[in-house]
């Protein structure tokens, strides 16, 4: 009889609680958004997957020892996960379209609007029962605004750790969602007639200021804003080999074998922090609510941005384009050529639109760097 309860306490079924399959019915869900609706499968599934496996009692999976416990801390309480992240970016993106056309930073920076904007928001859902957002939590959230996934999870790391899986998931989730979030806001602050307007085409850009072009925006960084160079200098150096020309190799292991890694084991890192407690809350709620909204601010932000610049351009600017200010790349870009497209077969926007969407990389990295500044 004895031996039978030993068994038996042996099993998870014996153990499991609501809570526990609460959870990894949330890991269902996203591993269901990964596959079947390809909603940011590279992290969503090993988020989920993560998620799963941090809720299944007596694994030990997340406990002193365990693999995700040694994942989480080593990669991403660190902030190295993140930041190899961003080295990877940074050699997959091509900075000729922001180059050509330097106006277009000015459309990055606005979409960080939101940002700061819902940093307010956040420090306001204190007055809701339920709800205790500190002045560290609040930044931490507000930089889902940004629609930049490593960026998220780098600031919450360092400010709120403990938000960590609800901040990522909700970053990741409005990413994948920008193609049904971004069109309404963008056609309905723009006329028929500004949709349609015709950009012209953009010069060529050289090598040599490719190359130097990362060079200059470390340098800025270093002199004005040293708490964003973590994120902007592996981000440079990436870029940087992907334009000298000279490491190909370094850059081709960048671009895909070390970032596919890095990003399976960021995935499982964040799901071990979707556990029922830290999870199955009100905050949490409000994260995702405060999350859509910064999203949305960002991307109205940069339509309006692009609209008041128009207007004082000798050159046209088509308004879509400061959608893709958020730095989710390149979805936005596509989704602003693709509206482009639609009120005009003729109009294809996508090169301009990445010269914002690129700058709003670089934003959301120095709005990082400015919230670490400040409450960090």
């Amino acid at each position: 009889m004895d031996g039978l309860l030993k068994l038996w306490n042996d099993t998870g079924i014996a153990h499991f609680e609501l809570p526990d399959l609460v959870m990894i019915a949330v890991g269902c869900v996203l591993l269901y958004l990964a596959i079947s609706k390809k909603f940011e499968p590279l992290l969503l599934l090993p988020i989920g997957f993560g998620a799963i496996l941090a809720n299944i009692p007596n694994a030990g999976f997340t406990e002193d020892g365990g693999m995700l416990y040694y994942i989480y801390h080593i990669g991403i309480e660190t902030g190295v996960f993140p930041l190899i992240i961003f080295m990877g970016v940074g050699a997959l993106t091509d900075f000729g379209a922001l180059i050509a056309n330097p106006k277009t930073l000015f459309l990055g920076a606005a979409a960080q609007f939101g940002i700061f904007a819902t940093l307010f928001g956040a420090i306001l859902l204190n007055y809701v029962p339920g709800m205790e957002f500190s002045m560290t939590d609040a930044a931490a959230i507000a930089i889902i605004g940004g629609a930049d996934g490593p960026t998220a999870i780098f600031l919450a790391s360092k400010l709120a750790p403990q938000l960590l899986g609800a901040i990522a998931v909700a970053a990741y989730s409005y990413m994948a969602l920008v193609p049904l979030i971004q069109p309404p806001i963008m056609r309905a602050l723009t006329t028929p007639a500004e949709r349609e307007i015709k950009m012209k085409q953009l010069r060529p850009v050289s090598k040599k200021e490719k190359v130097i072009f990362p060079l200059a925006v470390l340098m800025m960084t270093i002199l004005f804003l040293p708490a964003a160079t973590p994120l902007v200098g592996m981000f440079c150096l990436g870029n940087l080999m992907r334009e000298s020309g000279v490491v190909d190799r370094l850059s081709s292991t960048a671009q895909n074998e070390l970032i596919n890694i890095v990003t399976i084991f960021l995935g499982l890192g964040v799901g071990s922090k979707l556990s029922a407690e830290s999870f199955l809350n009100l905050e949490t709620l409000g994260i995702l609510a405060l999350g859509a909204v910064a999203f949305s601010i960002g991307t109205a932000a940069g339509v309006i941005m692009a609209k008041l610049m128009n207007k004082f351009s000798d050159e046209p600017i088509n308004p879509l384009i400061g959608a893709a200010g958020v730095s989710a790349v390149p979805m936005a870009a596509r989704v602003a050529n693709k509206v482009g497209l639609e009120a005009n077969p003729h109009n294809f926007l996508l090169m301009h639109a990445m010269g914002p969407n690129v700058a709003g990389v670089l934003g959301s990295a120095v709005a990082a760097g400015v919230l670490l500044a400040l409450v960090g």
